[in-house]
């Protein structure tokens, strides 16, 4: 018979068990920190399990480590650090780290789809195939430019239908961005109430959460908790709805797919598979297809949404500045011509607003960690291969010595004494470098034909029967301005 001794003996043995096993950890741990090779760069001393991720100072220079759990970081901090190896030596860590959380879902070995693929040919051959197929359905020309402005029509057919009530654009305006990529990838739009399309959109979001969340990060940094099902389930579930949801759709191209007349980005896919099916070493496979449709949505989409919708925040918190852009917008284009790209050299003022709502808005502030490709030296610091980088990008677009108001929402930032736009080396939002953003002229497209469109046909204001909402950000791997709602008071 078991007995209660038995119970008090198993649960102090289990007690004295734990406390060991964390004395080992603790042991462990200022063992490896003291195996660090004294040209690597210095640090403030890191908390076990914890680390020190978040006590990024600047006392330590331009250069430093952080430890975060057992593992140790390089952070590039500030406009000449991150010049002198994201853009003069970019190919220096253009690699990236071990993500075993999305392994979990099919992201390994040579099937990383393009932001968490390992830098080498595969990455290096679907970078170029996607920049291609962009271009050939329409990045930079006339055509998408034209289906992003019907599209802004829609978006704005959706705000009058508000009335001047409150609402939170949020939705609305990811449903516009989201579109565009429905459109290349799929070759269709689907409509704001469709209910799928919503159910996809807060999939993406949903999954952005999870995935950026402090669980995940322990689960990156403990790889053997993927062997926990219940665990990865709660993280990665959202992810495994979005990937039913793009499978489905691969599916049905893969049923009406003809190789002389290509629709969309899936079908170019496609038939670039069937060019190289007799290539054994060749990565252009239908997991990496799944893995890079995503890649486009999640980068395509979340981003791009981000922005408009602090620069709709903006708008109604400096009132003078939205007078100031509608003018011009009055002038320039008028009320009743759609806004195109040709307007921009134009538009001094409402582009350097653009760009300053980028730089203020601060949307990806670390972006996503690098990797060293090779051994390198980095200001007199030796930095080996395969040691993971932090571009602390928001320390370039805040930097003090760079800007003369960085904390503050300042469009002069972008213009001359004659009021001429003025591009600042210093704006890297869409990073820089081996990984710059894929998408930055679409985002570039976008973000400057919706916000104009907007503009153009309405006034945004604060509710009468709400407080000011405040421009302190959420965080979810993105910078995201707070839940907030708007009056849109057309001006036609």
């Amino acid at each position: 018979m078991v007995t209660l001794e038995f119970f008090s003996v198993l649960f102090s043995n289990i007690f004295l068990l734990g406390i060991s096993f964390i004395i080992c950890l603790f042991l462990l741990d200022f063992v490896k920190s003291k195996k660090k090779c004294s040209q690597f760069p210095p640090g403030p001393k890191g908390l076990p399990f914890l680390g020190n991720i978040l006590q990024m100072s600047k006392e330590y220079g331009n250069v430093f480590s952080v430890q975060y759990f057992w593992k140790k970081y390089v952070v590039l901090n500030g406009f000449e650090a991150m010049k002198d190896v994201l853009i003069d030596r970019s190919e220096d860590i253009a690699d990236r780290p071990r993500f075993p959380i999305f392994e979990t879902v099919g992201y390994t070995g040579e099937n990383k789809g393009i932001v968490l693929a390992r830098y080498g040919n595969s990455w290096k051959d679907h970078r170029r195939f996607i920049l291609t197929t962009l271009r050939n359905f329409g990045m930079g020309k006339k055509s998408l430019e034209e289906t992003v402005t019907e599209e802004a029509q829609y978006l704005c057919s959706a705000f009058m239908s508000k009335k001047g009530h409150p609402f939170n654009p949020h939705y609305l305006v990811n449903n516009a961005v989201g579109n565009i990529i429905c459109l290349i990838a799929f070759g269709n739009r689907f409509e704001y109430d469709d209910h799928k399309f919503q159910q996809l959109l807060h999939l993406f979001d949903a999954a952005l959460k999870a995935e950026s969340g402090f669980l995940a990060q322990i689960v990156n940094e403990f790889p053997i908790l993927t062997n926990i099902p219940w665990l990865v389930d709660r993280i990665m579930e959202p992810e495994r709805n979005v990937f039913a949801f793009l499978k489905e759709m691969i599916s049905e191209h893969k049923k009406t797919w003809n190789p002389n007349y290509i629709r969309d980005f899936i079908d170019a896919y496609l038939l670039e598979m069937e060019k190289v099916k007799e290539d054994s070493s060749s990565t252009f496979n239908e997991a990496n297809l799944l893995l890079i449709t995503n890649d486009l949505f999640g980068a395509g989409t979340e981003t791009t949404t981000t922005t408009l919708r602090w620069a709709l925040l903006y708008m109604i918190l400096y009132p003078d500045i939205q007078s100031k852009v509608q003018e011009e917008i009055d002038q320039v284009i008028g009320r009743e011509r759609k806004p195109t790209m040709g307007d921009v050299l134009k538009m001094p003022y409402t582009n350097a607003v653009i760009h300053e709502v980028q730089r203020s808005g601060d949307i990806i502030p670390l972006a996503f960690p690098h990797m060293t490709y090779r051994d390198i030296e980095v200001q007199g610091f030796f930095i080996p291969k395969g040691t993971s980088i932090i571009t602390n990008l928001s320390s370039v677009l805040k930097d003090k010595h760079v800007w003369e108001k960085p904390l503050q929402f300042y469009p002069k930032h972008f213009l001359d004494e004659n009021g001429k736009f003025v591009k600042r080396e210093a704006f890297i939002p869409f990073s820089a470098g081996r990984r710059v953003c894929l998408g930055e002229q679409l985002a570039r497209m976008e973000l400057f034909l919706f916000f104009t469109t907007l503009l153009q046909q309405f006034t945004f204001e604060i509710p009468s029967d709400q407080p000011r909402p405040m421009e302190d950000p959420c965080y979810a791997f993105t910078l995201s301005p707070k839940p907030y709602n708007i009056c849109a008071v057309a001006r036609v």
